[in-house]
């Protein structure tokens, strides 16, 4: 039997800096499925009054083409813009000094396994399995790949950083990778949901290197649910 103190020492503890949002839910699987009502409750919000402004402009008068047109542009650039938000936590950060860059990416290289490593070569993410799904981890935010029938079904983008923005670019995503190992659900609560959506909303807005990251945690969350 193990002692009280091995379990305790087994137990994952939770991030310190859950401390400073006290007030939040902790987030679970049914929270982010809240979560993920909500985004497109409010996406449809958006859309569709603009939407039927239009159709109901062009019943009535087919001289307000023009604003109907307007109208319509709004329901499409609204959703555009909250999905170019959640492409833009993962956006790389100005690079410093090239010796310590080159240390950091090096000790974080030590942290994860040879396809994680490659894949960060390549596109500056991070890819980590966890129970809510897989992430991607940037120099200040994740994207968090939820699986779904067949393919992943939701992306959640959160906006997270470290608080020494001095620190090279891979010591960054080192802090975020071991908080989120150590704390999955926490890391996920202190984080600020900045867009929940489809794969490919996002992908469109990510930048060209970064995109097989993306594709990357799609296939590897599909592959999870097919298990």
């Amino acid at each position: 039997m193990a002692t009280d103190a091995q379990l305790t020492a087994a137990e994952p503890q939770p991030l310190p800096e859950l401390a400073a949002v006290h007030w939040r839910p902790r987030v679970d699987a049914r929270a982010l499925d809240r979560g993920d009502r909500l985004w497109t409750l409010t996406t449809v919000a958006h859309v569709v009054p603009f939407a039927l402004a239009a159709a109901v402009l062009l019943a009535l008068e087919p001289l307000t083409l023009p604003v109907a047109l307007v109208c319509l542009a709004h329901a499409w650039i609204i959703p555009a813009l909250y999905a170019q938000r959640g492409a833009n936590v993962v956006r790389p950060r100005p690079r410093g000094p090239a010796g310590p860059e080159r240390v950091s990416v090096g000790l974080l290289g030590d942290l994860v396994g040879h396809e994680a490593r490659d894949l960060h070569a390549r596109t500056g993410l991070v890819c980590e399995r966890g129970g809510l799904g897989v992430w991607l981890l940037g120099e200040a935010g994740a994207l968090l790949v939820r699986p779904g029938r067949g393919r992943a079904r939701r992306v959640e983008c959160y906006c997270v950083g470290v608080r020494d923005a001095d620190l090279p670019s891979g010591d960054r995503i080192a802090h975020l990778l071991l908080a989120l190992r150590a704390d999955e659900c926490g890391f996920a609560t202190v984080a600020n949901l900045a867009f929940s959506g489809r794969p490919r909303r996002v992908r469109a807005r990510l930048r060209r290197e970064q995109r097989p990251a993306l594709d990357h945690a799609v296939a590897v969350a599909a592959s999870s649910r097919d298990r």
